[in-house]
């Protein structure tokens, strides 16, 4: 059974960090890109850090450059996203996802992130 599962949202205030994880099973996370998205009340789904298959250059939105770090581990078939200096406007549910030629093939069933002014 595939399954993208986040974990290590919550509450937290303005100018604070928190660390997701999302943990792998049930296909080969080596062969898919891997992607956040969130999706804030009212808005649409954003991309905002994807990293290739292979663990190249990262890439990330405007809106949290310079503050969240994507990384990958295939061997522990685990992807990580810490987000530093939180601002209010990063509240959302947070998904990860498995992509694979720029298509999403897997999604996880997210996790709250609520950053308090």
């Amino acid at each position: 059974q595939v399954r993208l599962v986040e974990s290590g949202g919550g509450v937290v205030q303005s100018g604070g960090s928190l660390k997701l994880s999302c943990a792998a099973s049930g296909f080969s996370l080596d062969q898919y890109a891997i992607g956040w998205f969130r999706q804030a009340p009212g808005k649409e789904r954003e991309r905002v850090a994807c990293m290739s298959m292979t663990g190249g250059v990262p890439i990330y939105s405007d809106s949290v450059s310079g503050r969240f770090t994507i990384s990958r581990d295939n061997t522990k078939r685990t992807v990580n996203l810490q987000m530093n200096n939180l601002k209010p406007e990063d509240t959302a549910v947070y998904y990860c996802a498995a992509e694979f030629i720029g298509m999403v093939g897997y999604w996880g069933q997210g996790t709250q992130v609520t950053v308090s002014s």
